[in-house]
């Protein structure tokens, strides 16, 4: 089983790069998905969300927004919540992993904005740290999200700079493209010699 981790921060284009894994035949597992689906449907996790950040538990549904403006403007508060989602995220990834594998899959794709600090870039065979200009981002996530400017550039400044992917992965996509077709034909190809040079191809 080949891993490749895939980080960066928010509206740098990491699903491009997913996307370009998946036409390549790679199981593909975005963890912020992966969260949202958990989020929405496991018993637990909204029980431990609602013990650390009171008031985001609605009538058995998590307010993302709510949780959002707590945990983007608060730097123990964004780490505990990471604490919190980092054990179920890692216990869907491990069974869908288990699953392609059994499948006979060989190539997996993890895209994750915390991969490096949670230890799971360690189970990696390789990672790949994607940026982008802080104006394509956060054009990217008003539209993404329906956020506001100033909201966006919260979320931006709460994750870490582009230079702590840069140094950190053992590859760097940069996206400076205008749409997000031409950044995943880019990874296409960067993914392909990649998989090639390890004979996955």
């Amino acid at each position: 089983m080949y891993m490749i981790g895939i980080t960066g921060g928010t509206g740098a284009g990491k699903t491009s790069a997913l996307r370009a894994l998946e036409s390549l035949g790679a199981l593909t597992l975005d963890c912020d998905a992966i969260y949202h689906e958990l989020l929405a449907g496991n018993t637990e996790l909204m029980s431990d969300l609602e013990t650390r950040f009171a008031g985001v538990l609605n009538d058995g549904i998590i307010d993302r927004k709510r949780l959002g403006e707590i945990v983007f403007s608060d730097p123990d508060a964004l780490s505990d919540l990471n604490r919190i989602t980092h054990k179920y995220v890692g216990d869907e990834l491990a069974r869908r992993i288990a699953g392609w594998e059994a499948q006979g899959g060989n190539i997996v794709a993890i895209d994750a904005i915390a991969l490096l600090e949670s230890g799971r870039a360690k189970k990696c065979d390789v990672t790949v740290g994607v940026t982008a200009p802080e104006e394509f981002r956060i054009s990217r996530i008003k539209r993404r999200d329906g956020l506001t400017s100033e909201q966006a550039e919260m979320r931006i400044n709460a994750q870490k700079p582009d230079s702590y992917y840069i140094d950190n992965c053992d590859y760097h996509l940069e996206n400076t493209y205008k749409t997000s077709k031409e950044f995943e034909a880019y990874c296409k190809k960067f993914f392909i010699e990649l998989l090639t040079s390890y004979s996955l191809l």
